[in-house]
């Protein structure tokens, strides 16, 4: 493979037919005989009865995944930051992505393969999606990417008029495909759900107006909902999740100007602040260069690779700087799930354990880990109802790290608690 390039395959189970491939940082397709080669390994250990999930080359890791005997995933990435972890994560995103769109029924019994390729077209933003680079965290933490703003308030109170005025109790508003605020009943459906709802409509053209059907994996996998989207402003959405009614042109032109536009202000500050996902008033360590904060109790999490917009802004390569320092904040948070903080997956999910053997013969599990290098520097910890991981220059003193962490946990938890 070339370097720093993915190929994602997707097949039927029973005849190895391939249904699509997707590919990043490569300009050649797979042929059909390595195609052939992955599939047919996979089915050969089958046969076995042995379950194949993973290998890696020198170069190279391959991961396999099997979905209801109907549908075969392959990922393959010669990427550095690739894991079995977030390859393994990529593959529920994207079985779950089709789901989202076309329906589980057709997934499981597939009577025309053809027209499966061609339903299967309408997913492909989304899939490309969770194959390249993005400013959330959601596909890998499982956690819904969230903005924190001064006006929540009053843009909940908003949001929550309007979805019942138009005969719904689900909705979302969204700046760059982050949650500002959303109902109670859409933070019941599955975070999964949650995920890839935003996922979708961030992948999608800009538009005015959507109606858009969908099927929730989980809670209505084979029967289709209407989602309902209105740009309030460029890069702000309006997500209503709704049943036959009403029509879009009615929530449209009655509902959408009378509820917003008194509230134009605290929608356009939204903007302003979902690159770094909180405002600029609250203060972070001058060290701090990413970090991380997950709500394990409410599955909703906050990143930032751009800690201090105000003084980066204007470096010419910040676009680089900033993609580099998102791959170290994945990797680490990686890490860190992977081997330190591995008790946290209660979920039953396939999740291959990498505890450090250290961790033997000890009743308890870490609390903290940290990495450090010529570049930068990484710090986790984990309390009873959160994860945080910090990205740090690397002149920041190793020992300091840990006082830091504390005092940014603290502020996250008293003064705008998250």
């Amino acid at each position: 493979m070339e370097e720093s390039c993915v190929h994602l395959l997707c097949l039927t189970a029973s005849s190895g037919v391939p249904l699509f491939c997707r590919s990043k940082g490569s300009s050649r397709q797979l042929t059909f005989s390595v195609i052939g080669s992955l599939n047919g390994v996979h089915m050969f250990a089958n046969n076995q009865d042995v379950i194949l999930t993973s290998t890696c080359t020198a170069n190279c890791r391959v991961v396999w995944k099997a979905f209801h005997d109907s549908i075969n995933l392959i990922v393959m990435s010669s990427e550095n930051s690739a894991s079995d972890l977030s390859l393994n994560r990529l593959l529920e995103n994207v079985f779950n992505a089709m789901v989202l769109v076309i329906g589980l029924e057709d997934l499981i019994n597939i009577k025309n393969v053809e027209r499966l390729k061609k339903d299967l077209r309408a997913s492909y933003f989304l899939i490309d999606s969770f194959i390249m680079e993005t400013e959330k965290m959601g596909d890998l933490t499982q956690c819904v990417d969230c903005v924190i703003t001064h006006d929540m308030a009053i843009l909940q109170e908003c949001l929550d008029s309007f979805t019942q005025a138009a005969e719904s109790n689900f909705g979302c508003l969204m700046a760059g495909g982050k949650v500002v605020v959303a109902t109670e009943k859409w933070w019941r459906l599955a975070t999964q759900e949650v995920m890839l709802l935003n996922w979708l409509v961030a992948s999608l053209a800009p538009h005015s107006s959507r109606d858009y059907p969908v099927y929730l994996p989980q809670g209505s996998p084979t029967v289709p909902h209407r989602l309902l989207t209105f740009q309030l402003v460029p890069g702000i959405d309006l997500c209503v999740l709704c049943g036959p009614n009403p029509s879009l042109q009615k929530v449209e032109t009655e509902l959408v100007e009378r509820f917003w536009k008194p509230v134009l202000d605290p929608v356009k500050f939204c903007l302003r602040v979902q690159l770094r996902s909180f405002p600029a008033s609250i203060p972070l360590h001058h060290g701090i260069l990413g970090l991380l904060l997950i709500n394990k109790d409410q599955n909703k999490s906050l990143c930032t690779v751009q800690a201090h917009p105000l003084e980066e802004m204007q470096r010419p390569e910040i676009k680089q700087i900033l993609e580099q320092r998102r791959l170290v904040l994945r990797s680490f948070y990686t890490l860190a799930i992977s081997r330190y903080f591995c008790s946290e997956r209660t979920d039953g999910r396939n999740t291959i354990q990498y505890e450090e053997t250290f961790q033997t013969g000890f009743n308890h599990s870490a609390e903290h880990c940290y990495t450090v290098s010529t570049s930068h520097k990484c710090y986790g910890m984990k309390t009873e109802l959160h994860l945080l991981f910090l990205l740090f220059k690397p002149e920041v003193p190793t020992f300091s790290m840990r006082a830091i962490a504390n005092k940014t946990m603290h502020v996250f938890m008293k003064d705008i608690p998250f």
